[in-house]
């Protein structure tokens, strides 16, 4: 069977340089087209100097890189530094990439890529916030029925948000953009905090990967290590959830993953709840189910999934 051809779009991020790394890491599964970037964790400068460190960190210097949207689409750019630090990567010794950007807009290629594409041919795993998803989708419209389906890493609704009471950081710096994504009729697929904050990271899963004496494992256990003492620190010893992997996880082994179908809308007007992603769990407003959203995973699975992957890249 042909890998699943799909596109990244992404904010690097730690727990998205291991979004990537997985896919990267599973290429008899996943043919990764291209990596958008678009502002979000840090802004659009360091997320496309990050995602071009992370495709020459796992060898993959033929996938095309491409810059995106450097603010929401309404809103003004929030950031996360305190999470990621001033580079978004920070936790290991960075040199500068020597890849390049491509020179074509990030949504220009997606509309290009997917108007060429047949009928559900492309996946799409955004982890960031959905700008560059749903500028694409309100420049061309007919590019919907190309994509197979988006597995979303952003929202939350039973567990609460991670930037406000109400809103998941992803969700929040682009509510507008959200709300067109949802709106869209393509499928979708959500990983929420409900789900992420079920697979926490142990220390000692964390020194496994370091223990790989490679190139990859060393940045990794760097990366996480950085990226886990943020989480620590607000929800204790336990460890900290890894969220974007999440999405590349669900479509290499869909069965680690649990939900249901639900109708989701999200909040654009109050600065309370700025950034809610509503999800209709009871069907109490009778209305069509826009989304899968899941609520359950097998995180022992899950870990060991990431693990394997990382072993697969030599470097």
């Amino acid at each position: 069977m042909a890998a699943r051809k799909i596109i990244i779009d992404t904010d690097p991020g730690q727990d998205d340089a291991l979004a990537l790394l997985l896919a990267f890491g599973s290429p008899d599964q996943l043919d990764v087209v291209g990596v958008t970037c678009v502002a979000g964790n840090v802004p659009l400068s360091y997320t496309t100097r990050n995602a071009l460190l992370i495709c020459e960190l796992a060898g993959r210097t033929d996938t095309p890189v491409f810059a995106g949207c450097s603010r929401p689409m309404v809103r003004d750019l929030v950031t996360a530094e305190e999470v990621h630090g001033k580079t978004g990567l920070d936790g290991p010794e960075w040199g500068e990439p020597t890849m390049s950007l491509q020179p074509q807009h990030a949504v220009d290629w997606l509309v290009e890529t997917l108007l060429a594409a047949d009928d559900g041919e492309i996946t799409i795993c955004p982890v960031g916030p959905l700008t560059n998803i749903a500028m694409a989708l309100v420049r061309e419209p007919a590019i919907a029925p190309k994509i197979r389906e988006l597995v979303i890493m952003g929202g939350a609704y039973f567990a609460g948000g991670n930037i406000t009471p109400a809103a998941e950081f992803n969700a929040y710096v682009d509510p507008h953009a959200s709300d067109v994504v949802y709106r869209s009729g393509v499928p979708i697929v959500t990983m929420s905090l409900d789900v992420t904050h079920e697979a926490l990271m142990a220390k000692e899963w964390i020194a496994s990967i370091g223990a790989l004496g490679t190139e990859v494992g060393d940045k990794t256990e760097a990366m996480l290590s950085f990226y886990e003492r943020y989480d620590l620190d607000r929800y204790g010893d336990l460890g900290g959830p890894l969220h974007d992997p999440a999405t590349v996880a669900y479509l290499l082994k869909p069965e680690l993953y649990s939900g249901k179908q639900a109708f989701v809308a999200v909040e654009t007007q109050s600065e309370l709840t700025m950034g809610m992603t509503v999800v209709d769990w009871w069907g109490a407003k009778r209305q069509e189910p826009n989304c899968t959203w899941i609520t359950e995973v097998d995180a022992e699975g899950f870990f060991a999934l990431i693990y394997e992957a990382l072993v697969a890249l030599k470097p």
